[in-house]
This record gives C-alpha cells, structure tokens and sequence, in this order.
C-alpha cells in the first residue's frame, strides 16, 4: 500500500480531527448546559435527572470518539456495555445510604 492509501485507511477508522472537534464542541456545549441548569431553580429531582442524563450523554461520546470505541468491533462494544451496567446496578446495591437524602427530606 502506498503512504497516501494507508493514511487514508487509518483515518477512516479512526476519524478524522475535524470529528474530533465537532465531538469536543458538543461536549463544550453540554457542559455549559449543565451548568446554566444547575442555576436554574428546579426541583431537586427533577434537576438531578437532568444533569445525569447530559452526563450519561457525555460519557457515551467521550467513550465512542475519544476512547475510540466508535471504531471497534461490535463484540468488544457487547461486552463493556452489559458489564457497565452490572457495575452501575451494584453500586446502587452497595450504596444504599444515597437514599438518606430523601429520608432526610420526608421527616421535614
């Protein structure tokens, strides 16, 4: 292969820098939305949900163009998905004192 045809090949599998910046303006983007929700005067609740939703958001591009995820094969993408959410459902089972919050808030 010449140089010219496998720079082309690498770049297609890896992305090129401009979705990269696109990728990284987003994340920018979300992020000074995160912000400006934050001063806004929501319920607790609601407010919350919000905020892990755009972060749950920015953990996928993060890990889908800058962990390079986007690129990888479907079984490596089967394999880390289930085995995250395993992860995030057993710390909702080893925290359980997270709920104290509401516990608080009801006895007042």
């Amino acid at each position: 292969m010449s140089g010219h045809a496998e720079a082309a090949h690498a770049e297609e599998h890896a992305g090129s820098t401009r979705l990269f910046l696109i990728v990284w303006i987003s994340l920018v983007v979300i992020t000074m939305g995160e912000v400006y929700i934050a001063y806004l005067e929501f319920p607790a609740v609601t407010m919350l949900l919000m905020l892990i939703g755009l972060s749950v958001l920015k953990a996928g591009l993060i890990v889908a163009y800058f962990m390079h995820m986007r690129f990888e094969k479907f079984g490596l993408f089967l394999t880390l998905v289930p085995a995250t959410i395993f992860c995030i459902g057993m710390m909702t089972v080893i925290f359980p004192d997270s709920m104290r919050l509401f516990h608080i808030r009801m006895l007042h």
